[in-house]
C-alpha cells in the first residue's frame, strides 16, 4: 500500500477507492484499514456479494446488515464502505424485492454506500439516473462505464459518450 501511494503521488495520481473481497474487511479489518490510509484512500469497496449472500431475499438482507456492521468499523477509521454492482443485482428475489432495492433498505445509510456502476445498471435493466436519484447521499463514488449494442443485439464496452447510455442526463442526475 506505501508503494502504491508513491508510485501514484509521483504520477498526480490519487487512490480514489478499493475493491477487495468483502471476506478481507469482514475478517481483517485492521488490515483493511491500514492498507487504506497508507494508500490515503477513502473508500473500501467490494466488488459484489460473498457467494453465501448470493441464495435468496433472508440471505441477502443478512449480507446488507452485515455489512453495515463491517461499515461501521470502517466509518471510525475515517473509511467509506462502498457496494459495486453489476447487473445480477437487478434479479427479484422470492420476497418479489430486486436485490438491489434489498441492499438499499436493509442497509444501514450512515455506513453502507454505493459505488453503482452505469453499465451494469443498464444491463440489469434499470434506468441510470433512476438509481442515482434513489442513491442520492449515498454514491460518494460512480462507476462511470459505456456499452453499445452491434447489429447482431450484442453489446460491448465502448467509450464513454460513444455508447448507448444518455450521458447528457446522467451527468446532470450526478450534478
Amino acid at each position: 500500500p506505501a508503494e502504491m501511494k508513491r508510485l501514484c503521488d509521483d504520477l498526480g495520481l490519487t487512490v480514489c477507492c478499493t475493491h477487495i473481497s468483502f471476506d478481507a474487511m469482514r475478517d481483517d479489518i485492521q488490515k483493511v484499514i491500514a492498507d487504506h490510509q497508507a494508500m490515503g484512500c477513502s473508500y473500501a469497496g467490494i466488488g459484489g456479494a460473498p457467494k453465501d449472500a448470493r441464495v435468496d431475499a433472508a440471505s441477502w438482507s443478512a449480507f446488507a446488515k452485515e455489512a453495515s456492521e463491517v461499515g461501521a468499523k470502517l466509518k471510525e477509521a475515517g473509511i467509506t464502505f462502498i457496494y459495486h454492482n453489476h447487473s445480477q443485482e437487478f434479479a427479484k428475489m422470492d420476497d418479489g424485492r430486486r436485490i438491489m432495492d434489498i441492499l438499499f433498505e436493509d442497509s444501514d445509510p450512515e455506513t453502507f454506500q454505493f459505488e453503482p456502476d452505469l453499465y451494469w445498471v443498464a444491463h440489469g435493466g434499470g434506468s441510470p439516473v433512476a438509481w442515482l436519484k434513489k442513491f442520492a447521499g449515498r454514491c460518494d463514488v460512480i462507476h462511470l462505464k459505456d456499452f453499445a449494442i452491434k447489429s447482431d443485439r450484442t453489446q460491448f464496452y465502448t467509450e464513454i459518450g460513444e455508447g448507448n447510455l444518455d450521458w447528457p442526463t446522467i451527468m446532470a442526475t450526478v450534478e
